[in-house]
């Protein structure tokens, strides 16, 4: 299993290591052990399971304090944009997005933790997506921002005429009216 870091602190690249032969392949898409190795420790008490079609984008969600989540996202089917954004007030990083392609064939995985807005969009016919949180889910503590932020800007990878959004994710609200407590 291989961690990166990416150029926001704390976001975090996860790849396994896979052992392919005739019959299929192997890996281990979770190991506590390894990953605490790497100074990752998350005790993950939910798994939350999607499928959705080609243009659905989900996001950008977070759960406030304290009941925020650390998510270990990854693709069991076909292909997703997912994105990151730093909603810690005092970050170096505040308000920037971190993007990275996940799918059944790059098995890649992105470690998300409290203090992001997480979402991602569909760019497979289908995609199935498993994450891990650290957290329960808290409808109470639920907030969001708009996925097409201007100040955000990020490329959702998805023309916007293609673009199918649930009515909550469209009435969200921009980055700069959403509700936040997280400090870095």
């Amino acid at each position: 299993m291989t961690v990166t870091e990416t150029a926001i602190k704390n976001l975090f690249i996860i790849e396994p290591k896979v052992f392919e032969d005739p019959r299929g392949y192997f890996f281990e898409s979770f190991n506590f052990a390894k990953l605490q190795s790497e100074g990752i420790s998350y005790n993950f008490v939910q798994d939350n399971q999607s499928k959705s079609s080609y243009g659905v984008v989900r996001g950008l969600h977070y759960q406030l304090e304290p009941k925020a989540q650390t998510k270990l996202v990854r693709v069991l089917q076909g292909t997703i944009f997912d994105v990151a954004v730093d909603v810690r007030k005092g970050s170096p990083t505040y308000g920037k997005w971190f993007g990275l392609e996940l799918s059944e064939n790059n098995r890649k995985q992105l470690l998300i933790p409290k203090g992001f807005a997480h979402g991602f969009s569909v760019l497979s016919e289908t995609a199935v997506v498993l994450y891990k949180c650290d957290e329960l889910y808290a409808p109470e503590y639920d907030a969001g921002i708009l996925y097409s932020d201007p100040a955000l800007n990020i490329d959702w990878k998805v023309p916007a005429d293609k673009v199918k959004l649930s009515e909550k994710d469209a009435k969200l609200p921009l980055f700069e009216n959403a509700k936040n407590n997280f400090s870095y």
